[in-house]
């Protein structure tokens, strides 16, 4: 049987540009090495998929998107947005809720979403084939109709066009690998160099070890790191774990955090520390880390006044610049990461195939009629379902464009 266009990856870009094109009336063939489709959604959101996020405004991707070409993703953002997305899910009848900041899950499970990519898949009349492994891609200028020919364990076979949407290097566990990576390798285009993204940080054991009794400890806080105009800061919610730090406002941090350079974090940010400490003092002779408590988890308050014997007094007979400097330390907290959890914990990849070598309007490369979408191209977004809306874009994107043989 020919096909108009092979796609490698039946993850959500691939799925989602398998059935868009499929309609428009393409052959296609969509191939995937796992076992399991589409097992990154399953696991995604906790299970219930934060698939869009209301938030985005594709005339400023900058703002929730990174990437060495930074302008890069806003065409197709602006021409398939988190409204169209969301009137698919309706027209299948799935139920959702928003969370907040515009976070918008499925409201039973992410089979939901997998099972609504499945159904436009089969009403494109899509051939899947799953599992089955790619060996190699050989490319053939001199016959257009054949010109890529994938070697896979079901045997050769060969389409005009190519699509790559193998996803990034997170989470090896469920099948991730860096095939996309070395494909765009083989033809000649460049790699931003890949790295972890919305990934736990971590720190030196022995610095972190007064720190390791909290895990699991969660609080609201506002997180900083960068000079001037490269200066980023989170208000969300962090997590204390064995190894460092977690919860959104570090995933959202790693993306931007560079080895070496410090993280600032004010642990109490909704309002001044000294006053609330001062108050406390005139009316109060409980020991400091208990009126500190008022106002941070208790396992906190202990741990960070345990190491200075001024801030174990009761609070009415701490020295007032031994209140000042408690209070300073809460809310400028400035330690270094010394590295993150890597890919095995990593929401997604930062970095892949340089932008400056694909067209914005159709995803294809400088190689004549090599697609790439979704995670496996230099575009990485929020914490908060941007990353999956840059797979449906770019997914729309790619399928609108390739052509259909006459």
């Amino acid at each position: 049987m020919p096909f108009d266009v092979i796609i490698i990856g039946a993850g959500a870009a691939g799925l989602f540009c398998a059935g868009v094109a499929g309609q428009r009336g393409l052959k296609v063939l969509l191939i995937d090495h796992s076992p399991k489709v589409a097992e990154k959604i399953r696991i995604s959101g906790g299970g219930r998929a934060n698939f869009t996020n209301r938030d985005l405004d594709p005339r400023q991707p900058h703002k929730h998107f990174l990437s060495d070409n930074p302008h890069f993703c806003r065409s197709a953002l602006s021409r398939y947005t988190p409204a169209d997305f969301i009137d698919l899910l309706r027209r299948h009848g799935v139920p959702f809720h928003e969370k907040h900041k515009g976070q918008l899950f499925c409201d039973r499970s992410a089979q939901d979403l997998i099972d609504v990519l499945l159904k436009e898949c089969d009403a494109g009349g899509v051939t899947r084939w799953q599992p089955c492994a790619v060996h190699g891609v050989a490319y053939a200028d001199a016959h257009t109709a054949t010109r890529y020919t994938v070697q896979t364990d079901r045997g050769p076979v060969s389409a005009p066009a190519l699509v790559v949407a193998t996803g990034g290097l997170p989470v090896p566990k469920i099948g991730a690998t860096d095939f996309g990576l070395r494909l765009a390798r083989q033809f000649g285009l460049n790699v931003v160099e890949p790295r972890p993204a919305l990934v736990p940080l971590t720190f030196d054991p022995a610095a972190w070890a007064p720190f390791a009794e909290l895990a699991g400890l969660a609080l609201p806080v506002r997180i900083a790191t960068g000079e001037k105009k490269q200066r980023q800061v989170f208000d969300e919610d962090l997590l204390f774990t064995h190894r460092g730090l977690s919860g959104p406002a570090v995933l959202q941090m790693s993306s931007y955090w560079k080895p070496g350079t410090p993280l600032s974090i004010d642990l109490h940010p909704d309002a001044p520390m000294e006053p609330l400490l001062q108050e406390a003092k005139a009316r109060s002779r409980k020991r400091l880390p208990n009126e500190l408590a008022h106002h941070l988890p208790h396992r906190l308050a202990d741990t960070w006044t345990a190491h200075r014997a001024d801030w174990q007094r009761p609070i009415n007979e701490t020295p007032d610049k031994a209140l000042s400097q408690l209070a300073e330390s809460l809310h400028r907290w400035t330690l270094t990461p010394t590295g993150t959890e890597g890919y095995a914990k990593a929401e997604v990849m930062a970095g892949g195939v340089d932008t400056r070598q694909l067209s914005s309007q159709t995803m294809e490369s400088q190689q004549p009629g090599l697609y790439f979408i979704g995670e496996v191209v230099d575009v990485t977004g929020w914490l908060g379902g941007y990353n999956f809306q840059w797979a449906w874009a770019s997914a729309y994107a790619c399928a609108q464009a390739l052509p259909i043989s006459s």
